[in-house]
């Protein structure tokens, strides 16, 4: 492993990490920690936290990863539920999360932390350097010199490694349990399929309680052995992507968003010789460039302008977003736009997608080189097995699968048929080429009642990721199930629209005041009928054309229930929280009040009030029909 500190990377050898995890496995042995019991981890990608998470399964106990960006609130019920004695706590941040919940959570003996900065003066009980625990991992490991290997040789594969609580989009979060075959064969089958090895570089950047990032730079970084890199912090990564330079790269859309938005921004203020070259390039790449990454055949003229494209314009972005070395990019999490998937192939990045779950150990659709398409998710990995129910609900048999909801048989027997099948929610069906197509979550897809539309498929998050490849919008919540029309809810992109806004000498006071300004509305207008013209054309869905829209006064957030901690929409939260919204859009108002609870990143919480917007926009005639 590789750690940014202080803006130079340290490395950490397998030899020396074997070392420290058996200081530290001794360590919690002699704490305390037993087999079958859970140790909870909090905090960024770091070397010491991985090393801990490996002590934990080395002497049979189960770690738990929890997101470091959680309310010390929400980290109540994983603890109590898991009935957790044992936690690592990255940094102050952390240990002061914990601390603030231990009254409800008095069985939360023992909190170990990495970084001592603030922490001097502390003197809770219980609360120790993760230095001290390896000292005293040493000495126990001196003194029991065949301890560490007889504890693992006892580990079996059947046994829990490790144990990933959902995000939680209804109710309390439910702890996922898995095998250390069920995560390792996932591993071993992801890397067998992209011929992964162990000269691979990634960058370990996003949550470790992600099932997502666990797997890619935990259990497949176990099963390859190549390098996994973890940044100085959040606000490095962009500087430690270009300066590591990974070949396997993995990030859920709302990455991809991210970092072709911050394109659009500098092309913007680029001079005008380079915006037409980049602009007439792109057009070249969104025509050919798929193709190319298809492994198709090119004319010699297209060839030839492609090349020249790659020259002066594909390499040098590439190597802007540190993607220069990528040979495998993977998204998933949630549906990426057919656009923004097609953007980063255009340009020479062999973008992926896959298809999987918490459940599902990540792994259970791949696309093949050469047949990535954007309206797919791939064909079944090697050992999976789909089906489609007669209500459109894929069912999944894979050696990934969960053992169980831990102390939810209920839940356990609702998802996992007694014959082995998982029911994972989702709409789909697999295509002519074998391929699995995803339409969207089995309770999210509707049909639209009365008007002219009457009896259309409405899928809501397909919507959604079109008018999110705009640069100027970020989030969409949609509704129109059981409606004559569809209605949408958009939160734009503060530092998109700031930077167009000032481009126009445009004044504007803050998110709310900018939100609500006419130009802006006119700016989301169009984006909103550009999708809406590409919907018309699509028999399946140009029903869900957008009739009506308001652009939020404050951005959708975790903290606020508004979002899971891996940033998927709470759509039926927030239709209660902002129901004055929906009846108001589909009431024909044109402007509505409305006050918001917020809550500040340091837990106090105040209001947001604004007097919203409500517009609508053009409607185009289904292509069939005009036909």
């Amino acid at each position: 492993m590789r750690e940014k500190e202080y803006g130079i990377w340290q490395a950490l050898s397998w030899a020396d990490l074997a070392a420290l995890v058996e200081q530290l496995a001794c360590g919690l042995h002699q704490a305390g920690l037993r087999r079958g019991e859970h140790m909870i981890v909090i905090g960024a990608n770091r070397p010491r936290l991985y090393a801990t998470m490996l002590a934990v399964q080395s002497i049979g106990a189960v770690p738990i990863p929890l997101y470091q960006d959680a309310a010390a609130p929400e980290c109540v019920f994983p603890i109590n539920n898991a009935e957790v004695r044992f936690a690592f706590a990255e940094d102050q941040e952390q240990v002061d999360k914990l601390l603030e919940i231990r009254d409800e959570c008095p069985q939360l003996s023992n909190i170990y932390f990495d970084d001592p900065r603030g922490l001097r003066n502390y003197a809770e009980t219980g609360l120790a350097a993760l230095d001290e625990l390896i000292t005293s991992g040493q000495s126990y490991a001196a003194a029991h010199p065949d301890f560490f290997k007889t504890a693992v040789d006892q580990i079996q594969a059947s046994d829990v490694g490790a144990m990933f609580f959902t995000s939680g989009t209804t109710g309390n979060p439910k702890g996922v349990v898995h095998t250390h075959n069920s995560l390792l064969n996932r591993a071993k089958a992801g890397a067998d399929f992209d011929k992964l090895t162990h000269t691979e570089e990634v960058l370990a950047y996003l949550p470790p309680a992600w099932i997502g990032q666990n797997i890619f730079s935990y259990a497949q970084w176990l099963a390859c052995g190549y390098v996994v890199n973890c940044p100085e912090s959040a606000a490095t990564v962009t500087i430690d992507l270009k300066e590591v330079g990974p070949t396997y790269y993995f990030a859920p859309p709302r990455v991809f968003e991210g970092l072709l938005t911050s394109v659009m921004i500098r092309m913007e203020d680029a001079g005008a010789i380079k915006r037409r070259m980049f602009h007439y390039f792109m057009s070249v790449a969104q025509r050919v460039g798929p193709n190319k990454m298809d492994g198709k055949s090119l004319g010699f003229t297209d060839a030839l302008i492609y090349g020249l494209g790659n020259f002066l314009v594909y390499g040098p972005l590439r190597n802007n977003l540190g993607m220069s070395r990528v040979r495998v990019a993977y998204t998933a999490g949630e549906a990426i736009g057919p656009d923004l998937f097609s953007f980063y192939r255009s340009i020479g990045i062999n973008l992926k997608q896959l298809y999987g779950s918490t459940e599902t150990a990540v792994f259970v659709c791949l696309q093949p080189d050469n047949e990535a398409r954007a309206d797919t998710v791939g064909v079944p990995c090697p050992g999976v097995e789909i089906k489609v129910a007669d209500d459109g609900e894929i069912l999944v048999k894979s050696p990934g699968l969960l053992k169980e909801y831990f102390k939810n048989p209920a839940a356990t027997a609702e998802v996992l048929s007694a014959d082995g099948w998982y029911h994972t929610s989702d709409a789909g069906f697999l295509d002519a080429h074998g391929h699995l197509k995803i339409i969207d979550r089995v309770k999210d897809v509707g049909r639209i009642r009365g008007g002219a539309n009457d009896g259309a498929m409405f899928a809501p998050k397909y919507v959604e990721n079109k008018l999110k490849f705009f640069p100027h919008i970020k989030e969409v919540v949609a509704y129109g199930d059981g409606r004559e029309k569809v209605c949408v809810m958009i939160n734009i992109d503060f530092d998109a629209v700031g930077n167009w806004a000032e481009r126009r000498n445009l004044p504007y006071a803050g998110y709310t005041d900018l939100a609500q300004k006419a130009e802006v509305y006119q700016l989301i207008k169009e984006c909103v009928e550009k999708v809406n013209a590409d919907l018309s054309v699509d028999l399946l869905l140009a029903g869900s054309q957008v009739s009506r829209f308001l652009v939020l006064h404050k951005e959708l957030d975790a903290d606020d229930g508004e979002l899971t901690r891996t940033n998927k929409v709470r759509r039926g939260f927030i239709a209660e929280k902002y129901d004055v919204l929906i009846d108001a859009l589909y009431g024909g108002k044109t402007t509505q009040f409305i006050e918001t609870q917020v809550k500040f990143e340091d837990g106090r919480t105040g209001s947001v009030s604004a007097t919203l917007r409500i517009d609508d926009a053009k409607t185009f005639t289904p292509v069939k029909a005009a036909a």
